[in-house]
């Protein structure tokens, strides 16, 4: 039996292309120009408290594992400061941190530090991290690891509202830097007035 059907054209090959970057990108030499000023909308980051249980429900404790206790090294404090900060402090400065590191690793767009730190201090903060940021490189987008992680930090509290904390970030080209980084007790909770990255 004779098919009297037209020929059907054969279909054209699927092209299979890259997923566009969800992300525009980023200029390092023009960074001052590019990160636009906060708005009205913009959530701010609570650097003073985690989330409050509902009323009538316990308060969820996080799961911790126990880690061994290293022995302790004799370390002379220095005259008038005292040798260790509250757990407040130590919590604040380790978000506010934590909060610089997402900056440097691009998970975190820099206009939301600009909240966090004293308006007169703002363009100084963001400058150091702009000029960290250019230290590293270009940003790999596809990459799952962090580019920079934070090693150790260092909290003290040399008067109730004011913290003082040191941070040691490893980078990927094997080296580390040093964060310094000041915050003071304002109206709506801490301000960062010193950020030093070296």
């Amino acid at each position: 039996m004779v098919d009297s059907r037209r020929p059907v054209p054969p279909r054209p090959p699927v092209r299979l292309r890259p997923a566009p970057p969800l992300d525009p990108p980023f200029a390092d030499d023009q960074l001052a120009d590019l990160w636009p000023r906060p708005s009205a909308t913009q959530l701010a980051l609570d650097l003073t408290g985690g989330v409050r249980p509902a009323p009538g429900r316990p308060a969820a404790r996080p799961t911790r594992r126990p880690v061994a206790p290293r022995p302790a090294r004799p370390t002379a404090p220095a005259v008038g400061v005292p040798a260790t900060a509250t757990a407040e402090a130590t919590r604040v400065a380790h978000r506010f941190v934590g909060t610089c590191v997402e900056v440097l690793n691009g998970h975190r767009p820099p206009t939301q530090l600009r909240i966090l730190t004293d308006p007169t201090r703002t363009t100084a903060v963001l400058e150091q991290l702009a000029g960290a940021i250019a230290r590293l490189g270009p940003v790999r987008r596809r990459s799952t690891r962090p580019v920079v992680r934070l090693r150790r930090l260092r909290v003290c509290q040399p008067r109730p509202d004011v913290i003082e904390a040191a941070a040691v970030l490893a980078v990927p080209s094997g080296r580390s830097w040093a964060m310094a980084v000041r915050l003071e007790r304002r109206a709506p909770g801490w301000i960062c007035l010193v950020l030093h990255i070296l």
